[in-house]
């Protein structure tokens, strides 16, 4: 798999909160941490644990050759401040509609 030596995925089961100027639009026991090479470890939400009803998809779209094309969302004015692999690339099935921020606060 070309992804495993880049690419980490770790099941998280402490408390990660992700919060949009003040507003709190996920939380969560049960993400997934994605270690990449390069970046900083993002958490990967499950759907049920974010508050999509305050999200909108938004005009932007990214491409990673190792995790695929991402949906990403706005909150509000606040543009792009999420994002998810809808149908992600082989061996990252686990992180499949779930949704990760650009800002989250573990506790």
């Amino acid at each position: 798999m070309p992804n495993a030596s880049r690419i980490e995925l770790h099941p998280i089961s402490q408390r990660v909160q992700a919060q949009v100027d003040g507003t709190l639009i996920a939380d969560a026991t049960n993400t997934i941490e994605l270690r990449e090479r390069g970046y900083p470890p993002r958490h990967y939400f499950p759907r049920e644990d974010v508050r999509m009803d305050l999200l909108t998809v938004s005009e932007t779209t990214t491409y990673c050759p190792f995790k695929g094309h991402t949906v990403t969302f706005s909150l509000g004015e606040h543009w792009d401040v999420a994002w998810s692999y809808e149908e992600p690339m082989e061996g990252m099935e686990a992180i499949a509609g779930r949704v990760a921020f650009y800002k989250e606060v573990s506790e």
